[in-house]
Order: structure tokens, then sequence, then C-alpha cells
């Protein structure tokens, strides 16, 4: 009997049926040079340190951020971001070595940049919170609360010393009110107007950044509500956008990625310039940490993950596996 003109009469099946044709139609691409590769350098270590939290992810000595550096960049990896942790002893409570030439962020910016140049876009961490002994991403007041403006102070001063010792993006990713345009100023007013600026525009306080307390030795008393943003908001995220915009950032980010693709997708929508996303370290551990056990496939929940990253909207995605997976690209 011919079922010729009868149901179903569209077969989107048709265009699923090999991966060439998969391949061929695909909506999103994922590509090495929209991803940027975290990472660690600690000071006072003779060997990498492993995170526990992590797995394949360490804290680096200054030689190995450089061949970490280099491998991203053999790999087509668009850009590093840098973190520094400091010796505890160095820590106290205006964070001083996050401001000091010879902090060690500052030294691994200039290891890194004489070691690629160019050709890696070399991002930084501008932020308190490795530096200070109280854990929180600025300086505190009489009553121990941070003190927005007092903190304004010090990025402005981070902000000049990660510039010249040759960072081509700094990261603020504090959340005080104001932080784009006080550095945007300071960088100015330094001659470092070819410095970019990537806003931290929806930086949500969650319960995903618990490896990266580890990551960077983190001292935290308390939590970081008060600055970082509900979870629960998304019109909270679009007035930080419209503020970062007019304070002149160049691109700007949330943070994390997987559980706020609503707010990715609105900022993508809502800006013209770019946008990056951090797949964080909760992100990661999970995915590790359910491949460990067998429950899930490591390799394909990885480009998953990251692909919905990309459709959502990000032109730039920051994750740990990024030189892992720009080879596999």
């Amino acid at each position: 009997m011919s079922t010729y003109g009868t149901f179903p009469g569209a077969r989107p099946r048709r265009l699923r049926t090999t991966p060439a044709m998969r391949r061929m139609v695909a909506e999103t691409r994922l590509h090495p040079a929209e991803l940027i590769l975290p990472a660690f350098v600690r000071e006072g270590i003779g060997e990498p340190v492993p995170i526990s939290a992590m797995p394949g992810v360490v804290q680096h000595t200054r030689d190995t951020l450089r061949k970490a550096a280099v491998e991203a960049r053999e790999a087509g990896v668009a850009g590093i971001m840098l973190f520094g942790v400091p010796e505890d002893a160095k820590k106290d409570a205006a964070g001083t070595a996050g401001t000091d030439p010879d902090g060690i962020l500052q030294v691994a910016i200039r290891d890194v940049r004489d070691e690629v140049g160019d050709e890696l876009v070399i991002m930084s961490d501008l932020c308190l919170d490795e530096y200070t002994d109280h854990g929180h991403c600025g300086v505190l007041d009489s009553e121990g609360r941070v003190d927005n403006d007092a903190t304004l102070e010090r990025y402005a001063e981070m902000a000049q010393v990660q510039a010249d010792a040759g960072v081509h993006v700094v990261g603020p990713s504090g959340m005080m009110d104001g932080q784009v345009g006080v550095i945007r100023d300071a960088l100015d007013q330094t001659g470092h107007e070819d410095v970019s600026v990537l806003a931290y525009t929806a930086k949500y306080a969650s319960a995903f950044y618990g490896p990266f307390r580890e990551a960077v030795g983190s001292s935290l008393q308390g939590d970081r509500k008060t600055y970082q943003q509900d979870p629960a908001n998304v019109r909270e995220s679009l007035r930080e956008l419209s503020l970062d915009l007019a304070e002149g950032a160049d691109m700007v980010m949330v943070k994390p990625a997987l559980p706020y693709l609503d707010i990715l997708a609105k900022v993508a929508e809502s800006v013209d310039v770019p946008v990056a996303a951090y797949q964080i370290s909760g992100e990661y551990a999970m995915v590790e940490a359910a491949a460990a056990n067998g429950w899930i496939d490591r390799d394909r929940a990885i480009m998953e993950s990251l692909t919905g990253i990309k459709r959502a909207g990000a032109n730039m995605i920051l994750t740990y596996w990024a030189t892992e997976v720009a080879r596999q690209l």
C-alpha cells in the first residue's frame, strides 16, 4: 500500500543520518580561538601543587605556568586568565601583595608576556580576595563590612601595576559599584589606554565556587552575598550590564556559566560588545567527579556543556579544559 503524501510529511531525521551530515548542518560550532584558560600561579613552591577538588588542575610554579601558556598558545587557545596565590605570610587586611609590582601575579604576568608575547591574550584577575587575610574582595571598614569606595582606590592601584607588568586585559571580579569606571580612568591616566577591561558584569553568589577557594588558598571569613549578585535575580544583572557599559567596559562576563544560561542569553541579546562566560570550578569538578565514578561520558559531557554555553550566546568561554578541548577541535 502506498504511503506517499501521508504522515509524516516532514522528516527532520534526514539531517541527522550521518556524522558528516550532522556536522554540515550544525548551528553552533566551538573554536579554539573562543577559549580562555584560567591558571593559578603560587608563590614559594618548587613543584606544581594539585588541587584536590579539580583533578588535572594545579597551582603552578612560575616555570610550569610558562609551559602551560606555551601549550595553550600552540593548541590555538585565545587567552590565559592569571590568578596569583601569595604566601600566607604576605596576606594582610589591605591586600598589599596585590599591588606590589613584585607580587606573584605581576611577576607571573611578566613571565608569560616574556614567553608568548602578543601571541596569547594575557588576562589578569583584578581583585583583592587572594591577598587579604580575611578573604574578602575589598578592604573592610570599622564594622567589618566591605568598604566599596575604599576598595575602588585599591583596584585603581591594581590596574596600574598589572598594566605596567604587561597584561592585555584586566578582569575586575570584585563586584564593587563603580569598579569599571575607576579602573578605566586609572588605566587611561597612566598611559595604558590600550589595556582592555573585561567586566565581571553578572557574577552571582554561587555555591559552585567551592573548589576555586582551594585553588587560590582563600582565607574567606563569612560570605560575599553583600556584593555578589543574588541567584534569584535577572533584572539586577541587566542593570549591572548597563552600568558597566556606561563606565567603559570593553567586554562583559556572566559567571557561573551553566546555572545562568538564561542570563547569558539575555546579556548576549542586549549588547554589541563581546560576551564571555566562565565555566567555573564547581562545574568542572562535577563533570570530573561523575566521570571518575563511571556515571557519565567525560569527553561528551565536556563538549556538550561548552556547546550549550556557546549556543546561549558566549563569544568567549573561560574553561579549565581550554587547552585539552582546543587540541581536540
